[in-house]
């Protein structure tokens, strides 16, 4: 309850929000009492519907912004209209990402900026632009979500294993700028989460290989999460906002992985 009451009325901005992890983020945020600022792509009429949702069930206030994370000009927009809506931006969870698979020698330039811009130089933009009023305030809370890819490497994946482990490194950075202040900036790093894209692949194996849900998500995950099931978006989300909880307030710096061990096995 206590990091309820603490959270109650702050604003929570969270890129990537329209499904997936963030979306699962922002609906625990909500919960917690937060105002929300969601960002992404998709259909305007289904955010409408989410946004709806969860201001009549939480009692809150929630914007959206569909600001290109590509671009510093829009990220300096989408934090314009959430200072405009809420008058701070209290906890930055960054989670957008690009992803693209391909080896190395073949891999789309164009690709590798996109990934660059959205997956590292989007994080170091929304905190650069967050920072000054969390410090005004003396409280602030930033998470950068990374990946178990930031804590290992792996194959066809030079730009995810890239953006992801320089967040960590940017994690650690800010947290020694913003130590003697009431601010944190922590990195969670998910396994593999029960996300459309995860889901998206399981499906298709089991219609090009005649394989029931089980036996693609055994196939999927093998030599992966040693329990051999997804990592939920919702716990994810969940150790978020303990994150911003008044009991982890001595939690900065740190790369937190959530991967059923899946980095020590």
């Amino acid at each position: 309850m206590a990091t309820i009451t603490v959270l109650q009325g702050k604003c929570a901005l969270i890129t990537g929000s329209t499904q997936g992890l963030g979306l699962a983020a922002a609906k625990r945020f909500a919960a917690a009492g937060c105002n929300i600022v969601i960002n992404g792509f998709g259909d305007e009429r289904e955010i409408a519907a989410m946004r709806a949702a969860l201001e009549k069930e939480h009692g809150i206030r929630t914007i959206y912004c569909n600001a290109n994370l590509a671009h510093a000009i829009e990220i300096e927009r989408m934090i314009g209209v959430s200072l405009e809506a809420f008058g701070a931006v209290d906890i930055l969870v960054n989670n957008a990402v690009a992803r693209f698979a391909s080896p190395v020698e073949q891999f789309p330039v164009g690709e590798w900026d996109l990934g660059i811009a959205v997956n590292i130089s989007a994080a170091f933009h929304t905190i650069r632009l967050a920072l000054p009023g969390m410090r005004l305030r003396n409280w602030g809370r930033i998470i950068n979500v990374s990946s178990i890819y930031g804590l290992i490497g792996g194959v066809n994946r030079i730009n995810y294993v890239t953006s992801k482990t320089a967040l960590i490194g940017m994690t650690r950075a800010v947290a020694l700028e913003t130590r003697g202040h009431d601010i944190t900036c922590n990195a969670v790093c998910p396994g593999t989460v029960e996300t459309p894209v995860h889901i998206n692949t399981v499906e298709q194996m089991m219609a090009a290989e005649s394989l029931s849900r089980t036996e693609a998500e055994q196939r999927f995950l093998a030599n992966k999460q040693p329990g051999g099931r997804f990592i939920t978006a919702e716990d994810v989300a969940g150790m978020m906002v303990f994150l911003c909880g008044p009991e982890s307030r001595d939690i900065t710096g740190a790369a937190l992985p959530i991967d059923g061990g899946w980095s020590i096995a």
